[in-house]
């Protein structure tokens, strides 16, 4: 199905430790906007794309979606690498310290907890397509607002690559909706 190189797709060493912002990613770990969402999104779709095209186009993008989910994780992992009880807790991280440790789980960056209630299915291909590039904007905005709350650079420069992978999918994503709208011949949208 694919090669897994056991490196991340981007590399990714934080150097000083920052539990503010690792909670903050925490949004794109199991957020209703995140790349874990994304992901069980276009992995489920895929199956009711009209033809092989749409199926391998999300069959990639969702597959690319895991490899970020990696990468939001060990970002998270490093920023809060080391971290105290105390510190944890001042830094609003107490329920996620008390279930898991140090241990990352799939919550949003207020500690709600992932459900598979964030991505939809409808087995309407243009209404999927439309809701995937809607949240690759949403996912995009997400990551600038993250890269408001640093000066790391760190840490921007991954999320940065972040970011612009959420364009190019949406463009992936649109060309694809087009090319269906073409072929069917659909007017009046």
């Amino acid at each position: 199905m694919w090669k897994y190189e056991k490196k991340l797709e981007y590399p990714i060493n934080i150097k000083k430790k920052d539990l503010r912002m690792a909670k903050a990613l925490l949004e794109q770990y199991g957020g209703s906007n995140g790349e874990f969402a994304a992901s069980l999104r276009y992995l489920n779709q895929r199956y009711t794309m009209p033809d092989e095209k749409g199926y391998a186009l999300l069959n990639d993008i969702g597959t690319e979606e895991l490899a970020h989910v990696e990468m939001i994780a060990t970002m998270v992992t490093q920023l809060i690498k080391g971290a105290s009880v105390k510190e944890l807790m001042d830094n609003g991280l107490t329920a996620q310290y008390v279930q898991h440790d140090h241990a990352i789980f799939p919550t949003d960056a207020n500690g709600v907890p992932f459900t598979s209630a964030y991505f939809a299915t409808t087995g309407d291909w243009l209404a999927d397509l439309t809701e995937d590039m809607a949240a690759e904007q949403k996912a995009r905005a997400v990551y600038e607002h993250l890269m408001d709350l640093t000066d790391d650079p760190d840490l921007l420069a991954p999320l940065s690559f972040l970011r612009q992978r959420e364009v190019v999918h949406y463009e992936r994503f649109k060309e694809l909706r087009n090319y269906y709208l073409k072929k069917f011949n659909v007017k009046n949208i």
